[in-house]
């Protein structure tokens, strides 16, 4: 027992600090990561509403591509195969120059990107909810289109979205265990390097465990918050 508290602690003889490291990056990726694909995955959903044919094909082949994908080889093809793309392009301009894609943006653009296409369908059933009355309403009491989808639409599309996006942070939260392969310390690879070096692969394995878990029941509670929250204070249809 006073070996596997000297392999957890804090300092020189411990694994404390790197894996430590690894959870601020865990929650910092996915934090990172949310906003860009909420803001993607919401104008995906206006193009699949859109009048427009070409958008609304545009938005579908979008999904398609990126739900049907593995997560993981979205990864390499933003990390390895955007640098291969940018790298040519540079050559072309400046011979011999080269171009160095950095893993956390890679990460995030690859997540960003799988988890928008996942919130796209969320916002567009949230967008189906709300009644064609509300945009009426809306517009005889003299709001444009930008006015009544602020004041009158999002509130309550926040609020009927809000539990399927919460599903999705969960996931996005254990797809971030996908970047270790990129170089990334996140938790997996803190904990698997550790797991080498020691020996000790149920421990440390078992301890990136509980880290998910505990960073998955916390998000649970607090997206609970929020949710009881937005009922309190939503928009009554």
């Amino acid at each position: 027992m006073e070996r596997v508290w000297t392999l957890l602690s804090f300092g020189p003889e411990g694994w404390g600090d790197d894996i430590a490291k690894g959870v601020v990056l865990t929650v910092s990726l996915a934090l990172a990561t949310l906003p860009l694909g909420l803001a993607i995955g919401f104008f995906v959903a206006l193009g699949k509403r859109s009048e427009d044919k070409t958008l609304r094909l545009a938005a579908n082949i979008y999904t398609t591509i990126f739900r049907g994908l593995p997560e993981l080889l979205t990864l390499f093809l933003v990390f390895y195969g955007a640098q291969i793309g940018l790298q040519r392009l540079v050559q072309l301009v400046s011979p011999g120059a080269t171009v160095e894609i950095n893993a956390f943006v890679a990460g995030m653009v690859a997540l960003g990107t799988v988890f928008s296409s996942y919130a796209s369908e969320v916002f567009l059933a949230a967008f189906r909810a709300i009644p064609n009355g509300q945009y009426e309403g809306g517009h005889a009491v003299g709001l444009t289109k930008g006015q009544t989808m602020r004041l009158i639409i999002l509130p309550q599309l926040i609020r009927l979205a809000l539990p399927g996006l919460s599903n999705l942070w969960l996931i996005l939260l254990k797809d971030t265990a996908l970047v270790s392969v990129i170089g990334l310390a996140d938790i997996l690879r803190q904990t698997g390097v550790a797991a080498r070096v020691t020996k000790e692969a149920f421990l440390f394995f078992g301890i990136a465990c509980l880290l998910y878990l505990v960073l998955a029941m916390l998000s649970s509670v607090v997206l609970g918050a929020i949710e009881s929250w937005t009922k309190r204070h939503g928009v009554q249809r």
